[in-house]
């Protein structure tokens, strides 16, 4: 068991999607205080444990099936350069640093982090089975992480804010799904999660959730509640970058079967990364500087 291992393990590529922590104070214009961004970043770290802690549990769980993957089965305790003793050691520490930091932050940010360890946990061992149940419940682990950091910062989270988030998350669940779907179809070996799935509706409700997405973002443009908070009238500028994000999301997954990861797929997308960063842009300073 060597530290790159360990490393490998903890999926710290993943941890991209624990920055939807900073989002609640991003979006209230809280990121230019020093307290606030200090306990967001902490936030940040305590979520990245015990998401890690989440995947080495899932790797325990998912062993025997990574084994006939094409590329899981290089996964540390697929390939066997981690032992299930030693994965449970590592999990044990994650576990216990993760919720320390957690009280340490705020009791209701302990509660969110436990409440998605557990929420994994079931999502391990069972319901990640179930058609469309195992993609709602990646969108509730988003979601949770949007209201732990509600609770880190002390910002109120909104209802603009729970539905979008849910909508991209069952956007990013549905292609990670078709992404395996295609897998399992050229290597005949469906998992039992795939059952409930075909292109045809996989294909469908991608398109669904990405049209809901598109124009739940534009009525939050329009939004007098908004606009008068922000107090722009201008923020539908920015939605020209979530629709062609989205737009090319869709051909990452419709064209070229590449989100099975949806990490991997930002993380190695530059239209996607300039994309998001120009949406950041385009916010940050219609919030932090107009």
């Amino acid at each position: 068991m060597s530290p790159r291992q360990i490393f490998t393990l903890l999926r710290p590529e993943h941890w991209v999607k624990n920055l939807f922590i900073f989002i609640p104070a991003f979006f209230a214009a809280r990121l230019n205080d020093p307290a606030i961004m200090r306990n967001a970043v902490l936030g940040f770290v305590a979520f990245c444990l015990i998401a890690s802690a989440v995947y080495v549990l899932n790797d325990m769980v998912d062993a025997p099936q990574d084994r006939n993957h094409p590329d899981k089965n290089r996964r540390p305790i697929a390939s066997g350069a981690i032992s299930i003793p030693q994965a449970i050691v590592i999990l044990v520490i994650l576990l216990v640093l993760a919720t320390g930091l957690a009280a340490y932050l705020s009791l209701y940010m302990l509660g969110f982090s436990l409440l998605y360890f557990f929420v994994n946990l079931f999502y391990s061992f069972s319901l990640k089975h179930i058609a469309l149940i195992d993609v709602s419940l990646i969108g509730v682990g988003f979601l949770l992480r949007v209201f732990a950091g509600g609770a880190v910062t002390g910002v109120a989270v909104s209802q603009w804010l729970i539905v979008l988030t849910f909508l991209l998350a069952l956007i990013l669940g549905l292609a990670k799904r078709r992404g395996e779907y295609v897998i399992a179809m050229g290597e005949n070996n469906f998992r039992k999660a795939l059952e409930g799935y075909n292109l045809p509706f996989l294909d469908v409700s991608i398109t669904v959730c990405s049209t809901v997405a598109i124009v739940s973002y534009l009525m939050y443009c329009f939004s007098p509640e908004v606009t008068g908070r922000i107090g722009s009238d201008r923020i539908y500028f920015t939605a020209f970058f979530v629709i062609l994000g989205i737009l090319r999301y869709l051909q990452l997954t419709l064209v070229f079967n590449k989100t099975e990861s949806p990490t991997r797929a930002l993380l190695r997308d530059l239209f996607l990364q300039l994309v998001l960063l120009a949406w950041i842009g385009a916010f940050a300073w219609l919030l932090y500087v107009r």
